[in-house]
């Protein structure tokens, strides 16, 4: 059983920065890819980012690409997420999840099997 905790959420103004860190116990996690998702009131939950066991590539939403930063420490069970240049869309909850297998279906949810609660982002124009 694997437990994630996120935290670092916050309100934040239009333009600003937030680092997110989603924390892993019950499990070493440093085979497994992660991801980043987000829901936004009314909307379903979308992929934000995603990165495999090495660390090596990284897969970002077009939304977020280039703003965005996904990055994982695997001595410390830890995956992160620096949000840059925040705009009022990027306004969601924002869960991390583990997964299984990192490629092209790493954008969807089924492929994770672990998910955290979730921590809110505000970002205020």
């Amino acid at each position: 059983q694997v437990h994630l905790v996120e935290s670092g959420g916050g309100l934040v103004q239009a333009g600003g920065s937030l680092r997110l860190s989603c924390a892993a116990s019950g499990r070493t996690v440093s085979r497994y890819p992660m991801a980043w998702f987000r829901q936004a009131p009314g909307k379903e939950r979308e992929f934000v980012a995603a990165i495999p066991w090495s660390g090596r590539s990284t897969s970002y939403a077009d939304s977020v690409s280039g703003r965005f930063t996904i990055s994982r420490d695997n001595a410390e069970n830890t995956l992160y997420l620096e949000m840059n240049s925040l705009k009022p869309e990027d306004t969601a909850v924002y869960y991390c999840a583990l997964g299984a297998v990192f490629g092209p279906s790493s954008r969807k949810e089924e492929p994770y099997d672990y998910w955290g609660q979730g921590t809110q982002v505000t970002v205020s124009s």
